[in-house]
């Protein structure tokens, strides 16, 4: 996955023998508008963030998908406030919501969140000097956001009428703290109590085949465990899992709501947050392959005699939020790894964990005298302290353990 790409396959990439299929020239082409230079980096509330909000809305519109916004509109305004260059300002974001009508009394979400950081003003850019140049985002989440364009064709153009309703939304401001998909769940345009399920896709373009991708929001339902497994063998897609239906993405505003959700993700890579984060790195294929699975998922549910289960897996933050962070590490976790321990995937520059000679690969065991069994044991111990403190950290590197100081 690192730096590596994959050309776009002429062959088209199928879900079942009679199903229709998803091109990778269509994947392209929506990801390399979205992630163009001319939408300057999605910013909430941006220029940028509106015509990828028209283009998406059109593309729903061009579907005959019924508009679900504010108004009779595609789009749902919210207010946001944040800062830039220390100056707070109150801005209108936008989500861009649409329904595939079934008359039917259930309907199940379909979402991903389509803003990034803009010219490096919003959100935590990870690549140093980086504030007025464009940050693209095209794994995040300009491959999301064409999953949930694509599946939207997909069952638009079916000529199947199935037992579900499908809510197309693409959400704005979740860089700057699931936003968006809070104030749907707080003012959503159709029912909650209607809504059986919610499918996000965020970050799902860069598909390394000897991590797979992760599967998260797997204790919120046992419908997961029973449907998904088949699905990623006949798409020969390696997959972990995370039980937790809170997480750093939009899925988290519906399992609070007491829905059952499920995210796709393909892992962190050098890229993320970063001005690198471009078309030409993406993996077609594979993301054709991931949206197949989605598909024959969505089709399985629709299949099922009742709805979902929802269960309560657990809420790993309780009691913390990410605001509550005031120092960091400078470094991505990788998601896909399950052993003990937090393993790094990436370093950013001039970064706490790169001054104290953390590389990739490494697996941090402790941290300020705290052991980490998980990704969640270490966000707890970031919670505890401040800028300029000095903390050891104990980590493996092949097989020899090593000790260093870092300064927050």
């Amino acid at each position: 996955m690192k730096h590596l790409f994959c050309l776009a396959f002429s062959a088209l990439i199928s879900f079942g023998a009679a199903a229709q299929t998803f091109e990778t020239a269509s994947l392209r082409r929506h990801i390399t508008f979205l992630a163009s230079d001319d939408l300057e980096g999605r910013g909430t509330a941006s220029l940028g963030e509106i015509r990828a909000a028209n283009y998406i809305a059109d593309h729903f519109k061009s579907l005959g998908l019924k508009p679900a916004g504010t108004g009779d509109s595609y789009f749902q305004p919210f207010e946001v406030s944040f800062a830039i260059e220390g100056k707070a300002h109150l801005m209108t974001g936008r989500n861009v919501v649409a329904l595939l009508d079934n008359g039917a009394a259930k309907t199940i979400v379909i979402g991903a969140h389509y803003d990034h950081l803009g010219k490096g003003f919003q959100g935590s850019s990870l690549s140093p000097d980086s504030k007025n140049m464009i940050h693209n985002g095209a794994d995040d989440n300009a491959s999301g956001t064409t999953g949930v364009m694509e599946l939207a064709k997909y069952f638009a153009e079916n000529n199947v009428k199935e037992k579900h309703n499908y809510l197309f939304i693409a959400f704005s401001g979740e860089e700057l703290g699931l936003i968006g998909s809070k104030h749907f769940t707080e003012k959503p345009t159709i029912p909650l109590a209607s809504m059986s399920a919610m499918i996000n896709m965020d970050m799902i373009g860069r598909l390394d085949e000897t991590k797979g991708m992760i599967v998260s929001g797997w204790g919120t339902s046992p419908v997961w465990g029973k449907l998904i497994p088949d699905l990623a063998k006949k798409q020969n897609l390696k997959y972990t899992v995370d039980s937790s239906g809170v997480g750093a993405s939009d899925h988290t505003s519906f399992y609070l709501k007491n829905i059952p959700v499920v995210q796709f993700f393909t892992g962190a890579h050098g890229d993320y947050h970063k001005i690198s984060d471009d078309p030409d790195k993406i993996n077609y294929e594979g993301e054709a392959r991931i949206l197949s699975l989605i598909a024959g998922l969505l089709t399985k549910l629709d299949n099922e005699t009742g709805e979902p289960e929802f269960v309560a897996a657990g809420n790993p933050h309780a009691g913390e939020t990410t605001s509550n962070f005031k120092v960091t590490l400078g470094v991505m976790p990788d998601y896909s790894y399950s052993g003990k321990g937090l393993r790094i995937d990436a370093v950013s520059k001039a970064r706490p964990a790169e001054k104290a000679g953390i590389l990739p690969g490494d697996v941090i065991m402790k941290l300020a005298g705290e052991e980490i069994g998980t990704i969640y044991d270490y966000m707890e111990i970031l919670s505890k302290h401040e800028k300029g403190q000095q903390v050891d950290a104990e980590f493996i590197r092949g097989k020899e353990t090593k000790k260093v100081k870092i300064t927050f």
